[in-house]
């Protein structure tokens, strides 16, 4: 590495019209930022800044390792530096971010992880140095010693936490060059994501990047403070086990040791933690990976984390209260988001009727009110006939919507087609004189009257009709809600919004075998009023209303952040409800044994739940993906593209393995 040694400076300092003039800061740059950096980015708590900072490393002692080494030592972070460092003289290091020649001076927008701070390299101070500052690029790193100043006024860019003051460089060292970035590294600029992801270790330095690394940081750290004050151990359970149905597709992992047998990644730790309360620990949680082999979209991952716990001696209410204790405290600490306890809570069968979905967004009104009794006195045959085969007919009034135009209309309704199975979108205005549409004039004066009074329209506003079986019914105008919320502007700003959604559905049916399936888990507890009906396949045969489970779920602004239950603790339980989902007690014992004999030695009541943390700070930074707040995401078809995985693998490695592949091998394909 060729070293740059400042020549030593002129006693006499530069004229004060030079010394103007070389004040030039970013704000004339044509590269400046047009928008705000991100919040937060320079708080010296949340970044580690050292304080007080180590002794600046005296020129004298040269250039070269020597230097350096008492250089790293006294560095300071470029976001922390304010105007009370006025006078002093530093080292800061990081990534040239921007650059800008004005003859004679070189300046450069200095990024580290804290923020952004800015340098002017000066011929007259540097001296032949100075030719290697003009070499300095996009990405360049660059280790820095010199005085801080502040900017004239006219120089200050408000748009930097550090805009009012610059470094003025005595001596330099550039640590390693950049070949010139595909993108610009930049929290302004605009990329594909594919192109992000294929250069993540570019994208990483990108202040949005930063910032979700560090707020993770924040909120683990937070998270195990505020469980180990609550009582709760951090364990690790097993990475490889056997596979367990837990309701998606497991990855597997085929054991050299034990040929034509797998290991499967947990989907979950369930069945460790139960284990761990019949040994006695109590109160146990861990921030865990979980896998899924299953599709992905925006907030889902083949690998993921989540926050795991699970309580002995406890009932729902007492597990609500803790993780509401938890969760308050350190949303307080990490984001200064100050929630009410306790939170709001509804049935699962509120959430379905009023909003069409089990995870409602609750920040804005929008409910789905029940219409058959009016939709079946009028004379639109459609409606009549829905009604009289047993369906439902429900109807959501959005405000304002009277100015979506007839293609929009369209669009939504080949949209709840498509996706949720909806025969069409029926639909009436709210004008001068009442609802008006198409479908109207198969209303009387009076029903629309009644329409328009039940719903509470008014002028301006739109009303969409859904009719069909309860489950179409309520997906299609659960999933328009939220898209009309959006659309028309109906979402508050910067409004966190939790509920917990309890008494759901022990089972539900597939719809195309029939057979019984657990809503949640087959490791969930039926409440205590149904657990006559659980036990006995034959009354559970004949009963005409849905078990209930002790199940519950925290949803933030309409998605879904936790899960969990009261668990089953009793063997004789445990195996009804696997016959009931069709788990012979061979094959239970041959999935479970381990487990259900685990349970034969005293296990006491207990229940837990689970957090997507990817999930949760998705929605706290405001992102619109969870792969924008994990470091190193795979795409929607599972694939890394900067490590370019999943990827063939050597024939010998297979052949250790005693594994052929179809897809690669013809012979093993016929």
């Amino acid at each position: 590495m060729a070293k740059k040694t400042a020549k030593k400076p002129a006693k006499k300092s530069p004229s004060k019209s030079a010394s103007k003039k070389k004040q030039s800061g970013s704000r004339a740059s044509k590269t400046s930022p047009k928008k705000k950096a991100p919040a937060g980015r320079g708080s010296a708590h949340s970044q580690g800044a050292r304080s007080p900072a180590p002794a600046t490393p005296s020129l004298s002692a040269g250039a070269g390792h020597e230097w350096l080494g008492l250089a790293f030592r006294a560095r300071r972070a470029c976001g922390t530096l304010t105007k009370a460092d006025e006078g002093q003289e530093i080292v800061v290091a990081g990534w040239a971010l921007r650059y800008r020649d004005q003859g004679g001076c070189v300046f450069v927008d200095l990024r580290d992880r804290t923020g952004l701070f800015q340098l002017m390299f000066d011929r007259s101070v540097i001296g032949e140095s100075f030719n290697e500052a003009e070499k300095i690029r996009h990405e360049y790193v660059v280790i820095a010693q010199g005085t801080v100043r502040r900017r004239t006024p006219e120089n200050i860019n408000a748009r930097m936490a550090t805009g009012e003051i610059e470094m003025l460089v005595r001596h330099f060292e550039v640590l390693a060059r950049s070949e010139t970035p595909p993108f610009g590294v930049d929290e302004f600029s605009e990329t594909t994501e594919e192109m992000r992801l294929r250069h993540r270790y570019l994208d990483l330095r990108r202040g949005e990047m930063t910032e979700a690394l560090q707020a993770r940081s924040r909120l683990n750290h937070a998270l195990r403070g505020a469980l180990i004050d609550e009582g709760f151990v951090e364990v690790e359970t097993p990475i490889l086990n056997k596979s367990t149905p837990e309701g998606a597709r497991d990855f597997l992992v085929p054991a050299r040791l034990s040929p034509g047998k797998f290991y499967a990644l947990p989907q979950s730790p369930q069945l460790f933690k139960q284990i761990l309360m019949v040994g006695g620990v109590e109160r146990y949680y861990q921030i865990v990976k979980c896998f899924r082999d299953e599709d992905l979209r925006a907030d889902r991952q083949p690998e993921f984390t989540q926050l795991d716990l699970e309580m002995s001696f406890v009932d729902e209410d007492m597990v609500i209260e803790t993780m509401e204790r938890i969760w308050t405290r350190v949303l307080s600490e990490c984001f200064a988001v100050e929630l009410p306890r306790p939170f709001p809570q509804i049935s699962y069968r509120d959430a379905m009727e009023r909003y069409g979905l089990d995870a409602p967004d609750v920040r804005y009104g929008l409910e789905l009110v029940d219409v058959a009794d009016v939709a079946s006195a009028s004379e639109f045959k459609v409606f009549q006939t829905i009604v009289s085969e047993g369906g439902r007919v429900k109807a959501l009034a959005a405000p304002g919507g009277a100015r979506l135009s007839r293609k929009d209309i369209d669009d939504l309704t080949a949209w709840v087609s498509e996706h949720f199975g909806a025969k069409g979108l029926a639909w009436m205005k709210h004008e001068a004189d009442g609802l008006k549409s198409v479908i109207s004039k198969f209303f009387t004066a009076e029903q629309l009257g009644q329409l328009a009074d039940r719903l509470g329209t008014r002028e301006g506003d739109i009303v969409f009709f859904g009719a069909g079986p309860e489950a179409t019914v309520h997906a299609s105008l659960g999933n328009l809600r939220k898209r009309l919320a959006l659309q028309l502007g109906l979402i508050p700003a910067n409004k966190l919004a939790p509920i917990w959604v309890r008494d759901f559905p022990m089972f539900e049916r597939d719809p195309e075998s029939g057979l019984l399936a657990s809503m949640h888990h087959p490791f969930t507890a039926p409440r205590e009023s149904d657990l006559a009906d659980v036990i006995d396949a034959k009354r559970f045969a004949k009963t005409t209303r849905p078990v209930l489970a002790r199940a519950y779920d925290l949803v933030l602004n309409g998605s879904e952040i936790g899960g969990g239950s009261i668990r089953i603790h009793q063997p004789e339980v445990q195996q009804a409800v696997f016959g009931l989902l069709g788990i012979s007690p061979e094959a239970a014992e041959q999935k479970f044994g381990f487990f259900l004999e685990a349970l034969r030695f005293g296990a006491p009541p207990h229940g837990g739940i689970a957090f997507g943390l990817d999930r949760i700070l998705m929605l706290l930074l405001g992102r619109e993906s969870i792969r924008d707040v994990i470091a190193f995401p795979k795409t929607q078809r599972g694939h890394c593209l900067m490590s370019d995985s999943p990827s063939v693998v050597e024939a010998t490695q297979l052949r250790d393995l005693r594994i052929r592949s179809l897809a690669t091998d013809p012979v093993a394909g016929q």
